[in-house]
């Protein structure tokens, strides 16, 4: 349970990144982003070479049964700013909401916009906990790395996917 615990300034770190993503995105950010094609010119270019740069990082990461490299050993304001920086600087995760979030939000009004705001949120929250359940889960039935590599690689695979559609759709 140690490690969970570990893992929960994480997923409230992610949490709240994504949250204020998701409000930017309903309050009108995406109208105005998606008003300048220049600037999703932008954002998807920087979103694809920051999903190829971490597929990359994911794909060369060595799990290891020993817990003191890499951000395993990472103090918590570490881990915290990690995940600010991976949540807030990423192009993709920004596409991603002013894209779909904030562009779905536009078909609703008054009170169906801030349930739909609130789902948006609420299933991020949840997704958050899932993947720190799950890494939990995988961490504790996986002690040699190997199947924690296995994901890393596969994760590598699906962010570089991610890069190519980003790239296929500016190009449609």
């Amino acid at each position: 349970m140690r490690k969970f615990g570990r893992a929960i300034p994480i997923v409230i770190t992610a949490g709240v990144c994504d949250t204020l993503l998701i409000l930017l995105a309903v309050s009108g950010v995406s109208v105005v982003v998606l008003n300048f094609v220049w600037m999703k010119t932008v954002l998807v270019v920087l979103g694809t070479l920051f999903l190829l740069y971490m597929g990359v990082m994911s794909w060369k990461a060595k799990p290891s049964a020993s817990q003191n490299e890499g951000l395993a050993g990472a103090k918590v304001p570490q881990l915290v700013g990690y995940t600010m920086m991976i949540s807030i600087l990423n192009p993709h995760a920004i596409l991603d909401t002013v894209g779909v979030i904030g562009t779905s939000s536009i078909q609703y009004e008054g009170g169906e916009k801030v349930v739909f705001t609130a789902a948006c949120i609420m299933v991020s929250w949840i997704w958050f906990i899932f993947l720190a359940a799950l890494g939990h889960f995988v961490g504790t039935k996986d002690p040699s790395g190997k199947l924690t590599g296995a994901l890393n690689k596969v994760s590598a695979l699906v962010m570089w996917a991610a890069a190519v559609y980003l790239v296929a759709a500016l190009w449609s």
